[in-house]
């Protein structure tokens, strides 16, 4: 005797739900699986190497803690400070080619902001105002001159707050691909956190103490890393920057700083007017095409600041100096010589 039609039913229904309780079961289990695998065998202090071939010093600062840079003072001229990016694995590896092409031609700095590289990477809060006074405080103790600023992505949003704050420590600040130019409401998830209000909800739910850590590793596997700069580069990516980039993400402390960054709660809302159209230090923007930001507002901005230049340097996808050195270092050294 068939069954009959509303018992098939049932019999289904009960099919699916037991698949689905079946998919979550598996799904806790893996992500348990991770946490404990983090815990217990990812090594989270791996040897690592300096950056850019230069000496190395720590600056004690009371507000900032530990910051540091990497140095090459037998050059002549205006000092040259380069800032790296902010991502899950910054380090000032970011900056090297440019670090190398100014060494011995001028003072050149290399600073790590706070929570990246060899500067203190502590549990505490990360904002933009602790990487602004970051800037601001390595410019007066240790620079003591008017510098000419470089700065990487997210980084040029902090050297800008930094310049309008205190612009006698600025002779000139660049960005290579700046954020903060993009359309509101658009670009990745970080920045639509941020615009949206939702940064301080989506940090708890990074950051929680049970699989933080365990989540950060998630994003610096070396197939993560990988990808990630894969998209910054119109050509090959560059494999001693994966490979920086994974020993500077795999140190005590490292997911600290980043977990503020992924939740969108480094970015400053509306930059663009607030401090990018008000900066009376020259400024130069290098741009092309860059996969996490958009350039939407810099037109508005070089019609409103006359401070402020713009270079397209083509093909390149956020890291021109990584694929067009020589174009890039030309287009700053003209810049320079214009002012």
């Amino acid at each position: 005797m068939k069954q009959s039609h509303p018992l098939r039913k049932r019999k289904a229904a009960s099919g699916l739900w037991n698949s689905i309780a079946l998919i979550k079961i598996a799904g806790i289990a893996a992500a348990a699986g991770w946490i404990a695998y983090s815990r217990k065998v990812i090594d989270h202090a791996l040897p690592l190497p300096n950056a850019v071939n230069a000496p190395r010093q720590l600056l004690s600062s009371a507000t900032c803690g530990m910051l540091n840079f990497y140095s090459d003072r037998s050059g002549t001229g205006r000092p040259l400070i380069l800032l790296h990016a902010i991502n899950a694995a910054g380090s000032a590896y970011e900056i090297r080619p440019l670090f190398h092409h100014y060494q011995g031609r001028r003072p050149v700095f290399a600073l790590e902001l706070p929570g990246f590289g060899f500067s203190e990477r502590s549990k505490r809060v990360y904002s933009a105002q602790l990487y602004q006074d970051a800037i601001i405080e390595f410019l007066q103790r240790e620079v003591k001159a008017p510098a000419d600023v470089i700065a990487l992505s997210l980084s040029s949003e902090f050297a800008a707050s930094a310049a309008l704050a205190q612009p006698e420590l600025f002779a000139s600040l660049s960005v290579i691909s700046p954020s903060g130019l993009r359309a509101r409401n658009t670009g990745r998830a970080t920045q639509r956190a941020n615009d949206s209000g939702a940064s301080d909800i989506v940090y708890k739910a990074f950051s929680y103490p049970l699989w933080g850590q365990a989540f950060f590793d998630l994003l610096a596997t070396r197939r993560s890393i990988r990808w990630f700069l894969q998209q910054s580069f119109a050509g090959p990516v560059d494999e001693g920057l994966v490979e920086y980039a994974y020993l500077t993400s795999h140190q005590i402390g490292a997911h600290h700083a980043p977990l503020y960054f992924v939740s969108g709660k480094l970015f400053t809302r509306d930059v663009a007017e607030r401090v990018y159209e008000r900066l009376s230090a020259p400024t130069l923007a290098i741009y092309d095409q860059d996969a996490y930001t958009g350039f939407d507002l810099l037109p508005r901005v070089l019609q409103r600041n006359p401070q402020w230049r713009a270079e397209r340097i083509s093909p390149t996808r956020g890291l021109p100096h990584f694929e067009k050195l020589s174009e890039t270092t030309q287009a700053l050294d003209a810049f320079w010589a214009g002012h």
